[in-house]
């Protein structure tokens, strides 16, 4: 086999975003790591442990992101999962599929199902049968996100010339095309594509339109993430090759209604705030005499 055929060349992502700085409450490895946010409040959703393994609480119907860091000099690349699907080819998630590049030291946000180069469908947290998974076919793996982190390949060092190097070769240098952050000086992204661009994926993909599927939504269910509004959110394609085929790193958070993990045990019973029906402490009424004067 030549070196040529042995050269994997995958395909990446990167946001056009500004590096976000927020509350270190991720799931930590030694490259990155991963924090679910509620974009509704902007607080950064806790992690909770139990047994081994992260959750978080959601809450029905609000938006969410997922915020990574890349805590390394070098160039990563992040292939995420949402409920077992691939975030931004919407397939069944493998680590061959493709993800985002982060810059080194870079903090971005990713806050929804990538429909094309310039929209995405936000994150929203739902009912399992509203999930983007269970509505096309696959609701086995829904209630939890994953992340896999790969380090780029190192350049290899030149060649000597030899007359066997000395023929034309084949052009190696220039890697598979992939995505990674636009330039910060680059010119003002095009206006927003026609409305047909930015609207959902076709209802026949579905099993149910957003209607039918909020309306059979059980109380009881475990929780999902929904397919839901179009929002701008701009990406380029860069090149990216993998040091290696597998990831360096596997981060996953399980995530439900907090109801769900108090009942399951992952959160505490107590850890929740109940209501006081007196929350103010009790006081005097009135001004209380001074001390007496000391005996003489």
């Amino acid at each position: 086999m030549t070196f040529k055929a042995r050269l994997r060349r995958h395909t990446a992502l990167g946001l056009t975003l500004l590096a976000l700085t927020g509350p270190a409450a991720a799931q930590t490895n030694s490259l990155v790591d991963i924090s679910v946010v509620n974009r509704n409040t902007g607080e950064t959703l806790r992690t909770w442990y139990h047994h081994g393994r992260s959750y978080v609480a959601g809450n029905p119907g609000a938006r969410y992101g997922l915020r990574f860091t890349n805590h390394t000099g070098r160039r990563v690349l992040a292939v995420v999962s949402v409920d077992g699907v691939n975030i931004i080819t919407g397939e069944t998630a493998n680590y061959n599929e493709r993800g985002y590049v982060l810059s080194p030291w870079e903090t971005i946000d990713v806050n929804g199902w990538r429909k094309s180069q310039t929209t995405i469908a936000d994150f929203e947290f739902a009912p399992l049968s509203g999930s983007y998974a269970a509505r096309t076919g696959r609701p086995g793996d829904v209630g939890v996100i994953g992340m896999a982190v790969f380090e780029e390949r190192k350049p290899l060092p030149p060649r000597p010339l030899d007359s066997e190097m000395a023929r034309p070769m084949p052009d190696i240098a220039r890697q598979a095309p992939m995505m990674i952050p636009a330039p910060r000086a680059a010119a003002p992204a095009p206006p927003p594509p026609p409305a047909a661009m930015m609207s959902p994926a076709p209802a026949g993909r579905f099993a149910s339109g957003e209607a039918a599927g909020a309306s059979t939504a059980r109380a009881d269910e475990k929780l999902g993430t929904g397919h839901g509004a179009s929002e701008w959110s701009v990406i380029n394609i860069v090149d990216f090759v993998r040091a290696t085929n597998a990831p360096q790193a596997i981060t996953s958070i399980e995530y439900d209604t907090w109801a769900h993990l108090v009942a399951n045990g992952v959160i505490p019973a107590y850890a929740g705030h109940h209501p006081r029906a007196f929350p103010g402490e009790p006081r005097l009424s009135y001004v209380p005499d001074p001390p007496p004067y000391p005996e003489r």
